[in-house]
């Protein structure tokens, strides 16, 4: 760790991200690709609690915490959650114009595509959150970044799921979430570059991380769940929810 600290500030900060989102990634396309593939309805139900979670025991209270302006950022929770069925319907109307309009257990890809930007945005944070704590202190950058990768393990593993069940295969689904990692590296740099401005907007910016998730959960998710009413199913779909909340809450309990 000494040899690290000794390192230019920014190379820190780059490896920080990279390291943090290999890491994630790793741990959560491991599990991913060990989920039998007719066990995945039933752990969507996980990646519905690992979502919601996030949301609202761990982003949320961090927007309204750091927010001058509570409305505000409500406002942009408002406005995010509509930017994103404009964004679905949009991509309906694209499926339905293209003449394929049968019956599928997944939802042709809407969902995944837009947890993976509400996936952008929060990672975009993430990487102006630890270069902040790098430019105040090497140590508490090292810390930071550990607890941010700590959080992100069980979401990733969510996201990861969430865009099995939306249709894609795990190879691209792999692509997708380490595209989107790359935006820690994205919001890194812009924080260290611009650490004023960037700062100022990170209510805003993990608002519309909190809408991508809070809909694609609520609006695409769990109607999901409801068309699967066998009780044994619907106790799974109750236990794997809890599970992902727990695990969330128990993280933020730990490092948060």
């Amino acid at each position: 760790m000494s040899t690290f600290v000794e390192l230019p500030v920014l190379l820190q900060i780059v490896l920080a991200c990279v390291a943090g989102s290999v890491v994630s990634l790793a741990i959560a396309g491991f599990a991913a690709f060990h989920v039998k593939a007719h066990w995945i309805p039933t752990f969507v139900s996980f990646a519905v609690g690992a979502l919601l979670g996030a949301v609202f025991l761990d982003i949320l209270p961090h927007v309204f915490e750091s927010s001058k302006a509570p409305a505000r950022a409500a406002a942009f929770i408002l406005a995010g959650i509509l930017a994103f069925f404009v964004l679905e319907k949009l991509l309906l109307w694209r499926h339905h114009h293209h003449g394929d309009e049968g019956v599928h257990e997944h939802d042709d890809g809407r969902s995944g595509y837009m947890i993976v930007v509400g996936d952008s945005f929060h990672n975009f944070t993430d990487g102006v959150i630890i270069a902040t704590a790098f430019l105040a202190d090497p140590k508490l950058g090292i810390v930071t970044a550990l607890a941010i990768v700590a959080h992100e393990i069980p979401q990733e593993i969510g996201d990861f799921l969430v865009l099995l069940h939306s249709g894609f295969g795990r190879r691209k689904a792999l692509v997708l979430n380490a595209l989107s990692g790359l935006a820690m590296v994205a919001g890194a740099l812009l924080g260290f570059f611009m650490l004023r401005e960037v700062t100022r907007w990170i209510p805003e910016i993990l608002a519309i991380a909190a809408a991508s998730m809070i809909y694609v959960a609520v609006a695409d998710l769990i109607p999901g769940l409801h068309r699967r009413t066998a009780i044994r199913e619907s106790l799974m779909q109750v236990v794997f929810i809890a599970l992902g909340i727990a695990i969330i809450g128990v993280i933020h309990a730990v490092l948060g």
